[in-house]
């Protein structure tokens, strides 16, 4: 299983706080915490996102590749607490005088780590995009679902006008938002999906999941506030996504440089 280490606790996700000094045998000479690292406590394969030439600014980042398995001066840190997604595995992690070896430099050659992360980013937002709506749409199935069973005043609250007003809403943002992710999608897939249209994507979706979310689990009233009902999972699990992937401030900053 692989994880990639980015972000210092001091700096969020700033690919310029390592620096390391390349030699026969690559080695960090400090000890550095990363935290908020997925698939932290089980992976043996390790990306780290490094910069090998202090001078040189995004062309001195490099990858390098660990295997975890028995490496000195690796070590998993404490599990994070997180306020939802309790099943996916995030940790901290510190190296401390940990050697790589020459040929583990991702790509083969220093200063390539910044033009490589760069390329997957698009996909990356696109993927929370799309994960954004599809869970606004669980949300509003649910919600559904429910307000045809509950009962007040002697009718079911989805013939409360509005129950109908709401959900048919959230029902129209789940559509709206469904078909820009197909179109998203087919412009990934046929090589043409930029950097602008993808912050677009993943702003977009993962702020709309959190608004429908929201809303749906309204319709729940208390009942939406419990942990065994799912809409209260899906409220706890969506604030994240507005975070994770670049904040959608972040996003917004690069949709205006595309104007």
């Amino acid at each position: 299983m692989a994880a990639t280490s980015v972000t210092k606790p001091s700096s969020s996700r700033n690919w310029r706080w390592l620096t390391i000094q390349p030699s026969v045998s690559t080695s960090i000479r400090r000890s550095w915490p990363t935290t908020f690292i997925s698939n932290a406590s089980h992976c043996d394969l390790l990306v780290i996102v490094a910069r090998t030439d202090p001078k040189l600014g995004a062309k001195g980042i490099s990858l390098l590749v660990a295997e975890t398995t028995g490496l000195e001066g690796f070590c998993r840190g404490r599990v994070l607490q997180k306020i939802g997604q309790h099943g996916q595995d995030t940790r901290e992690l510190s190296f401390t005088d940990m050697r790589i070896p020459v040929e583990n430099l991702l790509g083969g050659e220093e200063g390539k780590g910044f033009a490589q992360l760069m390329v997957q980013l698009p996909r990356e937002r696109l993927i929370l995009g799309v994960a954004g709506v599809a869970m606004a749409e669980a949300a509003v199935l649910e919600a559904i679902r429910y307000a045809k069973e509950r009962r007040a005043f002697g009718t079911t609250i989805l013939d409360f006008q509005n129950t109908k007003f709401v959900l048919a809403e959230c029902k129209t943002d789940v559509l709206v938002g469904k078909t820009f992710m197909d179109h998203c999608i087919m412009s990934y897939d046929n090589g043409t999906l930029d950097a602008a249209t993808a912050s677009m994507a993943k702003m977009w979706g993962t702020d709309k999941q959190v608004e429908i979310v929201d809303r749906c689990l309204q319709v729940f009233a208390g009942y939406g506030y419990m942990m065994e009902y799912p809409i209260a999972q899906m409220y706890a699990a969506a604030r994240v996504q507005k975070i994770y992937g670049g904040t959608n401030e972040i996003m917004k900053e690069l949709v205006g440089r595309s104007l």
